[in-house]
């Protein structure tokens, strides 16, 4: 039996779809080609239709990342920002935010998956490597060509984001997991120029599956 181009398309993304909520709670080496098929609803034998290799799969799973992440799916449902300064901004917030933390299946990459990063091949890495520049030329343009030290502030602000939230991921102190992003996002917000936060927002963001702790 054929299958239309769409429908061929429609599956992949499946897959893929998948393999993200996979590998972000159990890791690139405790996943299998079957585990990934199943909670597609597939099988194992269509697989090699779509991908040469788990670790082709993985490289799509972590670039799907970038239209599928909380602030990609807000700025396309809000028609975009009205600055770049406020794109920013909000980046700052929603990655910091108690919804993101709280939603594992739905984790940024560079949160959930840095060892499994480092210890990929190329296409994975590169993939990795392709959402963080992502993210540093989000906050990048925030600040005005004229700035000498623009590039540096963003990836502070990288750096700030990532690795608080990769640490509030490994504890269970509410507290402890809580004060990490306060400070981060506080810190965040003084270099792009606004006045500091205290407080991580709370509202709800868009997901695509359920919150996990």
């Amino acid at each position: 039996m054929s299958y239309t181009a769409e429908h061929k398309a429609r599956t992949r993304a499946r897959i893929v779809a998948s393999a993200r909520i996979l590998f972000n709670r159990s890791g690139f080496d405790q996943v299998s080609i079957d585990e990934v098929m199943k909670e597609s609803g597939l099988t194992r034998g269509g697989f090699y239709n779509h991908f040469a290799s788990k670790e082709a799969l993985y490289a799509e799973a972590i670039e799907s990342f970038a239209t599928c992440n909380p602030f990609a799916v807000e700025s396309a449902r809000v028609g975009g920002w009205p600055s770049p300064k406020a794109a920013a901004r909000r980046l700052a917030e929603l990655y910091l935010s108690d919804a993101v933390l709280n939603d594992v299946d739905q984790h940024c990459p560079l949160i959930a998956l840095p060892s499994d990063a480092a210890r990929a091949g190329l296409k994975p890495r590169a993939a990795y490597t392709l959402i963080v520049r992502r993210m540093l030329g989000v906050f990048r343009a925030a600040f005005p060509a004229s700035d000498r030290d623009a590039s540096a502030k963003a990836r502070v602000i990288v750096n700030l984001c990532v690795g608080s939230m990769v640490i509030a991921r490994t504890t269970e102190d509410p507290a402890l997991r809580r004060s990490l992003r306060e400070a981060a996002l506080g810190q965040a917000l003084q270099l792009l120029g606004f006045g500091q936060s205290t407080h991580p927002p709370r509202r709800r963001v868009a997901t695509t599956r359920g919150a996990r702790r």
